[in-house]
């Protein structure tokens, strides 16, 4: 699923960095899920959380109702008109079940430009080619505790020393795209707050972020390892093809030991990822 923020370009990278052993996955921001369902499900004990409310009453419809969403699904977004009436009763929190609003927040992830959910895209778009992929993820996450929880309670509450944390939090300084999806301001203070939950922790993390001085300073600490990547800039393409985005992956353990260390593993559908 389209996101803001979505790891679909660095997904295969991030996995191949996970560290080699550990007994807790906890997924802290999880948004689109690019990386939870890319990852081998394995036997681990796997959270998945988001902030925004509506994001995680979608995946619990997913996980629990898929039949329901995908019948609510069914009606289509012909227009401009019915994509701002959907739209409106999200932002009025109109009375509707918990099926009615996932299906709502979906079409307009789905019928909105970029999936920015503020703007009709104008591209028609059958609801029901998604279906399959629902029931993917309906068996995906069929075992996976979906919360909607403050990182820092998050973390404190799943922290073990067998635990590992994937963090991908809105980056610094462009945390106001975050609030055209419903959710609040992510600020300055609550980078460093998430900095301190990280250090307290017993168990392992990884975190995604872009390159800046800001971030840098923030976790230059010992025993905290920083690696430079970039990727394609999607913003950017329509008028500077090939631009790309840097962007660094920060952990509290060496990020090569699976790549140097590790057995080949090979996950359910071959190199492409467990969903696609």
């Amino acid at each position: 699923m389209s996101w803001i923020g979505g790891k679909k370009a660095l997904r295969e990278l991030i996995v191949t960095l996970f560290p080699l052993y550990y007994e807790r996955y906890i997924e802290v921001f999880g948004g689109g899920g690019w990386i939870l369902f890319h990852k081998f499900p394995g036997n681990d004990f796997e959270v998945y959380n988001d902030f925004n409310g509506l994001l995680v009453n979608l995946y619990r419809c997913v996980r629990e109702k898929p039949e329901e969403l995908m019948d609510a699904l069914r009606y289509v977004l012909n227009s401009r008109a019915d994509f701002e009436l959907v739209r409106n009763a999200l932002a009025r929190d109109s009375p509707a079940s918990d099926v009615q609003r996932a299906a709502w927040f979906y079409q307009l992830i789905r019928y909105s430009y970029a999936s920015g959910l503020t703007s009709y895209g104008s591209q028609p778009h059958d609801m029901r080619s998604n279906f399959p992929l629902i029931e993917q993820a309906h068996r995906r996450l069929a075992k996976v505790v979906v919360e909607n929880k403050d990182f820092e309670r998050l973390i404190g509450q799943y922290d073990r020393p067998v635990s590992f944390f994937y963090c991908d939090p809105p980056y610094f300084e462009t945390e106001s795209y975050y609030k055209n999806v419903g959710e609040d301001g992510f600020t300055e203070k609550d980078h460093i707050r998430l900095r301190d939950a990280l250090m307290r922790a017993q168990g392992k993390f990884l975190l995604s972020y872009n390159d800046c001085g800001f971030i840098r300073d923030l976790y230059d600490a010992p025993g905290i390892q920083i690696d430079s990547y970039t990727r394609i800039n999607n913003i950017k393409q329509r008028y500077d093809n090939g631009a790309q985005f840097p962007e660094i992956l920060i952990a509290n353990y060496d990020m090569q030991e699976r790549m140097r260390d590790g057995p080949m593993q090979l996950n359910l559908f071959g190199e492409g990822g467990f969903l696609e």
